[in-house]
């Protein structure tokens, strides 16, 4: 077989790249291990743990209406085969639809595992009966997007599905008394919120000294206030996990800091510690693909590796792995592909948490500033100060711009709060354009709404916001 273009990998990245190839009429074949398209965003990642937070967040929400409306229900009972269906119905759906569009766009599908015999030519492994042995693909140009998988260290493989990673704590085989999350990022974080609102027992145990190290300080604060509360204060910092085994139906684990030390047994182990991408086992040693120390394919602003045949998208192109900077690059790969100056030079890529707060952030951070000792105006505005927060009894949130204080050009963005993750995307659009503070001060915004918090926090920057008194800087600038 032969194929203009060839897209390894059916995630976010691939998918995106493929169809938008077919869209501009090239031949495109799509290569996919897996039975359904999605890759890990879709099958086991973005898609099931947000629809399981859903669920954790009405479960939340229910409880603030007790203790602060006074409107109370009775006690949940959680079915937790239905909520599973619900959850495989919510992939079921989407993959089809997928497949259907694939299908639309004359895209070829193959059910199988590649493997490089050379930079033109891949070698198909499956088990499906289209698949002849030693079949092979031969192309003009392919679109590498394996993407990644969840880190597993060694010494916690102990041959239990007692200990999962973030796939298997999606799979939702129970809701476990006890549960242990080794790791304090964000996966760690959204999938025991889950399960802590489902009824289990929540610790969480970090390596370093806070949890999301990727974020700015202040903006994890409220999070890890209310994650106090809902884990019960079992949140320990500077410790590290010594061991595990599994006895009499738990798993045994010992711990070493200063908040927690000795060992407890737990039902269930979510180890989520990072992930890799999948570049190991795909034959690229018989190609010119260059991977860096980490496993990451080197690639150049184009998505271009080292091999003239070969482009790289998505997580094994290196962090953040992120499914929308995948599908990003991968309009970025097929522009190049078809002879466009492209370029993949982003002012802002959007990350965001989906724990309860949200935390989203865009842009240059704080933390970033201090490192490239650049001087920013980090202008804050409160929660408290905003009707639609204290009408939904959310004040805990702020939202916060990092401003060029010669130039009052928006820089970054951090927000943190009910629905951080929505509010974010209007700080990208403001970065990338190189708006200037008093764009986003001047564009009027919907009253009562949480999207007046980026206009009110561009106000603070001036001394002008009308919610909040806080006197104008006295520069050059607003002299």
């Amino acid at each position: 077989m032969h194929s203009q273009l060839v897209v390894l990998g059916g995630g976010p990245g691939g998918y995106a790249a493929a169809f938008l190839a077919a869209d501009e009429g090239l031949e495109v074949t799509l290569v996919e291990a897996e039975p359904r398209l999605g890759g890990t965003c879709l099958l086991r990642g973005c898609i099931p743990s947000k629809a399981l937070l859903h669920v954790a967040r009405v479960i939340s929400e229910v409880d603030e209406l007790r203790d602060d409306w006074g409107v109370t229900y009775p006690a949940p009972v959680i079915d937790i085969e239905r909520v599973r269906a619900r959850k495989e119905k919510v992939i079921s759906t989407l993959s089809s639809g997928l497949s259907q569009l694939a299908k639309q766009r004359n895209v070829r599908v193959i059910q199988a595992r590649g493997v490089f015999e050379n930079s033109t030519t891949l070698r198909l492994e499956g088990d499906h009966e289209s698949i002849p042995p030693e079949a092979q693909l031969t192309f003009g140009n392919c679109i590498l997007a394996t993407g990644s998988v969840p880190a597993m260290p060694p010494a916690f493989k102990i041959g239990t599905d007692r200990v999962m990673d973030s796939t298997g704590a999606l799979q939702l085989q129970e809701v476990p008394k006890s549960l242990l999350v080794v790791g304090g990022g964000y996966i760690g974080l959204e999938m025991g919120s889950v399960y802590a609102n489902l009824g289990s027992k929540v610790t969480v145990v970090e390596l370093l000294d806070g949890l999301l190290m990727g974020a700015d300080r202040d903006l994890v604060r409220p999070l890890q206030k209310r994650l106090e509360k809902l884990f019960d204060k079992r949140i320990y910092l500077n410790t590290k996990v010594g061991s595990m085994a599994e006895v009499d139906n738990q798993i045994e684990v010992t711990f070493e800091g200063p908040g927690k030390y000795g060992h407890e047994r737990f039902d269930r182990v979510l180890v989520s510690v990072g992930r890799r991408p999948v570049t190991a086992g795909l034959g690229l040693e018989k190609t010119q693909v260059r991977l860096d120390a980490r496993g990451f394919v080197v690639c150049d602003t184009q998505q271009r590796s080292d091999d003239p045949y070969i482009f790289a998208i998505g997580d094994v192109a290196g962090e953040p792995m992120l499914a929308h900077k995948a599908s990003h690059q991968a309009k970025t790969a097929v522009e190049v592909l078809l002879g466009e100056p492209a370029v993949f030079e982003k002012a802002a890529i959007p990350a965001v948490v989906f724990t309860d707060p949200e935390i989203a952030w865009a842009g240059l951070t704080e933390e970033q500033a201090k490192k490239e000792g650049r001087t920013v105006d980090v202008d804050v505005y409160p929660w408290k100060a905003s009707g639609r927060a204290q009408a939904l009894g959310r004040t805990e949130g702020f939202t916060k711009w990092l401003i060029d204080p010669d130039t009052h050009r928006v820089l970054g963005c951090g927000i943190v709060g009910a629905g951080a993750g929505e509010l974010i995307a209007e700080a990208v659009l403001a970065i990338e354009m190189g708006c200037e503070a008093r764009d986003v001060t001047e564009s009027i915004h919907p009253h009562p709404t949480l999207s007046e918090t980026l206009m009110n926090a561009s106000e603070v920057h001036f001394g002008t916001a009308t919610e909040i008194y806080k006197p104008k800087r006295h520069n050059a600038a607003t002299e």
